[in-house]
This record gives C-alpha cells, structure tokens and sequence, in this order.
C-alpha cells in the first residue's frame, strides 16, 4: 500500500505463509488500499461509536492497561530496593539487575521466533497467568525472607521468571494485536487509543507504586497478581486467536459478542468492498484492475 510494489508483496506473503497461492491476502490488499484512498481516516469518536468494533475496543484497551499495570515496571523501577530488602549485598545488586535484563532480551528473542507457531492468545493467556504464579511466589518469598538465609534466592528467581513470562507474551503482542483487530481506517485511532491507556498506566504505576509498597508492605505484589489473572481471565474468555485470520474472519469471530449477526455483518462488510470498487472504477481502468 506505501510502495505500489505488487510483486515484493506477494513474495512477503508466500515467504510469511509459507504456500505459493497469496491471492486471497493481496485482494484484501487491494480492498483495504482502494478503501485508504477513498475513505476518510476514523476519529476516536467515530471509532467509540461503531459497534461493529466495541470489543475490539474493549480488547485493545484492557490488554495496553494489563501490559503496564501487570506489575513489571514496578518491578524495573524499584529493582534495587526490591533486591536490598531482599537481603542482598549493595556491591552484588550491579550484576543481579544485568542478569534481569539479559533474560529479558533472551525471552524476546524466543518469544519473536515462536509467536506464528503458538499464536498471539496463547502467549498472552500464558504470560499473564506465569505472571500471576510468581508474582504470588515472591509475596510469599519476600515476606519470609528474614526467617531464612536462602530465602532471598527464591526471590530472585521469581523476578527472573517474572520478566521472562512477561517477555514471553504480554511484552510484544499487545502492539501487534492493536493492529490486527482493526482495518487501515480505524488503526490510528486504536493506536492512539492504546497509546494512551499504555502511559497512563505507565504513569499510575511509576506514581502510585510507592505508595501501595509503603502501606501493604511484601504484600504490595498482590495487586498485580489480581491484574494478571483478571487480564488472563478476560483474554480466555474473549479474544479469538488472530494468527493467519483476515480482518473479515476476525470480524466474525467478534460478531457475536459485539451482537452483530453474521449475515448483518456479511452485507456490511460486501457494502464496502462494492464501495471500495465502485470508486476505483470512477477512478479509471488501470486504477480498478489494480490499486499498486
């Protein structure tokens, strides 16, 4: 759509799927280009009022706010108090944190190689239920950590954990489900949407985390605990999985939650791709054969 590059294209699409027949994905191309050039971008408002997209919405916003409010900055933050009121020594804390952050980059890595074999709802599902299991684990390690001299390594191992099941799921795919929920018209304002539900909370948790540590103590992580098994909670439950799914077939799969009847939403979908034709043809011969 941004280079007119039909044969780059549909080398990109047998590369990425993996089968010699792309011409399903390059017409949707074509219909979400033709759209591009004919239909005016939606606004934030607009994209609050299309019911068609309610859960989608609704997806989007509660993932971005899982993403920063399951616990991890808080964790990334206060990394040093975390680890000297776990009992370690001032001069081995350095290294400690290194380590966080190379396990952080190797769970990327994985997590970037795997996530078109497993799919997105897996990763997510799974990251944030991990997250919750030793979010829990070093409440309790934490919280006994003065009654035993190795208690303070269990600890430790629970936020290398907890970074690695961040990593795993619900430290990438949030950005990538933002984008696949939504066709070219509505994207920017789902990605401005999401943007500002992510620093919000980004925001909350730099600025109230303090706070809840100071009153609950090493029972503080417990919150995050509920946000990642209500995030775990709310994904099992609604979203579908969107790995090799067309806009249209995700679509369908929200249909029903969003109450939209599969034929309704089959004529609204066909009243636009006619659209989508009827104004290439206006615009020319060559313009309606192909839109690159």
């Amino acid at each position: 759509m941004e280079r007119r590059d039909e044969a780059g294209a549909e080398k990109a699409f047998q590369a990425f799927l993996g089968r010699t027949d792309v011409s399903a994905e390059l017409e949707e191309v074509h219909a979400e280009s033709r759209a591009q050039n004919t239909q005016q971008t939606a606004s934030v408002l607009e994209l609050f009022r299309t019911h068609t997209l309610r859960w989608q919405l609704i997806t989007v916003i509660t993932v971005m706010s899982c993403y920063q409010l399951c616990g991890l900055n808080a964790i990334w933050y206060y990394t040093n108090g975390i680890f000297e009121e776990a009992g370690f020594e001032k001069t081995l804390i350095p290294y400690i944190t290194l380590s966080t952050g190379g396990i952080e980059t190797l769970a990327a890595i994985i997590s970037g190689l795997v996530i078109e074999k497993v799919g997105r709802r897996p990763l997510l599902i799974f990251g944030f239920s991990a997250m919750a299991v030793f979010f829990s684990l070093l409440t309790v390690f934490l919280h006994f950590q003065d009654r035993f001299s190795w208690m303070p390594y269990l600890s430790f191992t629970s936020i290398l954990l907890l970074i690695a099941s961040f990593c795993s799921g619900p430290g990438g795919v949030p950005f990538v489900l933002t984008g696949e929920l939504f066709e070219q018209k509505y994207r920017p304002a789902a990605f401005m949407i999401a943007g500002i539900v992510n620093w919000l909370s980004n925001f909350a948790v730099g600025l109230l985390f303090p706070f809840i540590q100071e009153a609950l103590q090493t029972f503080a992580f417990l919150l995050f605990v509920v946000v990642c098994a209500a995030g775990a909670v709310y994904l099992l439950i609604v979203l579908p999985e969107t790995k090799n799914k067309t806009f249209v077939e995700i679509s369908r799969s929200f249909g029903k939650i969003n109450g939209v009847q599969e034929q309704t939403l089959e004529r609204e979908m066909k009243n636009v791709l006619d659209c989508e034709t009827a104004n290439g043809l206006k615009g020319g011969g060559v313009e309606a054969e192909s839109s690159f």
